[in-house]
């Protein structure tokens, strides 16, 4: 009898062992089954139009009484108005900006040569539309504004640098968003769909996803051309999908 309950307990601590080491090795190879996944990226792009233009004008007076100076700014700033009017600008979106005077004698960096001008007066005409293609258009025609008297330049450093002209924004991003995002994640399943195909196996469920960033890319790309100075612009985003591989 103590014969055959050794035997048993032997037979049982046996099956155990075999059990223990066939469910080890099971979970093992659902470890390294696991592992196996594809990182595969989709890339989403779409055209789109610029609705919004930001136009800064910089109007400059000078003289050597500074009532005067002031008085050429106020007169520049009438006649940019009737410019922008006649060309189909709503100028009750117009915005006065960085007013700013300077006084040639109080600069203790100056040379002794007495400057034709003491006073140069500074005035920022800030255009908004929601018109860009009617901007654009008055862009280019800014020289006229020389025979009228209207001493201007178009663009600052403070709006978007430089002597750079209008600045062209597109504002409907998030509503582009969630159909180019599924449009990305499509491009990548069908890319990974692709390496299923090629390694013999097939595609299971997601392992990890990430969203890239949407960039606003000129249309137009060429060196010195921005995007903001484009009207027409490319709209992208790239998502990074790692699927699991059966």
């Amino acid at each position: 009898m103590t014969d055959d309950h050794g035997l048993y307990r032997a037979a049982i601590l046996a099956l155990g062992l075999t059990l223990g080491g066939f469910l080890a090795g099971n979970g093992f190879a659902r470890a390294r089954a696991s592992d196996r996944y594809v990182t595969v990226k989709g890339v989403a792009e779409q055209e789109v139009k610029a609705d919004l233009a930001i136009w800064p004008l910089r109007v400059v007076g000078a003289d050597n009484d500074l009532a005067a100076a002031n008085a050429k700014v106020a007169r520049s700033i009438a006649g940019v108005r009737q410019f922008l009017t006649q060309r189909g600008i709503d100028t009750t979106q117009i915005q006065l900006a960085d007013f700013s005077v300077t006084d040639a004698l109080a600069n203790q960096y100056a040379s002794d040569r007495r400057p034709a001008n003491r006073y140069i007066v500074q005035q920022m005409v800030l255009v908004r539309s929601t018109r860009p293609d009617v901007v654009l258009k008055a862009s280019q025609q800014i020289s006229e504004l020389a025979a009228i008297g209207v001493v201007v330049s178009s663009g600052t450093s403070g709006y978007g640098g430089g002597d750079s002209g209008p600045t062209f924004v597109f504002t409907g991003l998030n509503g582009l968003k969630p159909s180019m995002i599924a449009s990305a994640t499509a491009r990548a399943r069908e890319a990974a769909d692709q390496f299923a195909r090629d390694s013999h196996s097939a595609v299971g469920g997601i392992r990890h996803a990430s969203q890239g960033v949407f960039e606003i890319l000129p249309r137009d790309q060429a060196p010195g051309i921005s995007e903001s100075s484009q009207i027409a612009k490319v709209v992208r985003v790239v998502s990074t999908v790692d699927y699991y591989l059966r």
